[in-house]
């Protein structure tokens, strides 16, 4: 695993080629590109690691919960969610 943030697609986004995607990221919506996991298939409630804009590897809810873990240890807090549940 690369070191990014994990988000969560919350849909494809029409045109763009089937390349951007809407991703929820620690409750904030942002576009994303995806067009580097071109050969697997991304839907709502996929996990996504992001870097620098581009999704760079697709992962399960474990795998967002440990790149998130990691952003930790390095010093960046985890910002609340509207749940409050400080899930990734």
């Amino acid at each position: 695993m690369c070191l990014g943030i994990p988000g969560q697609v919350v849909r494809m986004l029409d045109g763009y080629g089937g390349q951007l995607a809407l991703v929820d990221v620690e409750g904030r919506e942002r576009k994303v590109n995806v067009g580097m996991l071109e050969d697997i298939a991304l839907g709502p409630g996929d996990w996504v690691v992001i870097h620098m804009g581009f999704a760079v590897e697709r992962v399960d809810r474990e795998g967002a919960e440990r790149a998130m873990a990691g952003l930790e240890l390095m010093g960046r807090p985890r910002e609340p969610r509207d749940g409050g549940d400080g899930a990734p």
